[in-house]
This record gives structure tokens, sequence and C-alpha cells, in this order.
């Protein structure tokens, strides 16, 4: 079964919340933080990669690309990632990220899509 563009857009969110409560327990010094981070951004990633570009359009601010390459990345070079990437990532990029996907979700409820 298919999924569509209001789930994928939901499991965002759901990996950038986990993110933020990872992250609360402790930071990317720690091995499993940053395992279970690097997790999460692997899954946003691919999300990413499965919701209708036309969707993606309507937030050109975010480079929906990059998303998809950091989730390539993140699982096919875990060996040769820095963690101040990954740090840079989280505190830069994440909150823009939640900003647009939210906002296309509302999008997408207002015109009764899923």
């Amino acid at each position: 079964m298919s999924r569509h563009d209001d789930q994928r857009l939901a499991d965002v969110l759901a990996a950038a919340a986990a993110i933020a409560k990872h992250t609360r327990r402790g930071g990317l010094d720690d091995g499993l933080v940053f395992d279970a981070v690097r997790v999460r951004l692997i899954k946003i990633g691919e999300a990413v990669k499965d919701i209708d570009p036309d969707l993606l359009a309507k937030e050109p601010d975010i480079p929906w690309v990059d998303v998809a390459g950091m989730r390539d990345h993140l699982a096919h070079r875990y060996f040769d990632t820095a963690h101040s990437i990954v740090q840079a990532t989280v505190t830069n990029d994440l909150p823009p990220l939640v900003a647009a996907v939210r906002r296309l979700l509302e999008h997408l409820t207002a015109a009764g899509e899923s």
C-alpha cells in the first residue's frame, strides 16, 4: 500500500520530534545520541524522497534535494560523517524544515488532499 504525502510529512515531523527528544538526553558527542539522531535524519530524507515534487515546490526555500542527499550520505557514508555537520543540520536546518512541513500539511488539509 502506498503512503500519501500527508503521511510522509507526518513522518518528517515525528522524526524531528524524536531528534529533539534525543538531543535533550545528551549531545552528539554521546555515540548513542548521535546514532539515534542520524537514523532519524535518514528517515526524514527517505520520507522527503517520496513526497510529490510539486508539493515540495510550494516551499522553495527548503533545499529538498539536499535533504534527500543528506539521507544518502548518512546511510552510506556513516564513517565519513562529521559530528559538526549533523549538529549544524539539527540546529540550523531542522527548524525551518519543520516549519515548512507544517505549512505543507496545512496546505494539504485546506485543499482536502492526502
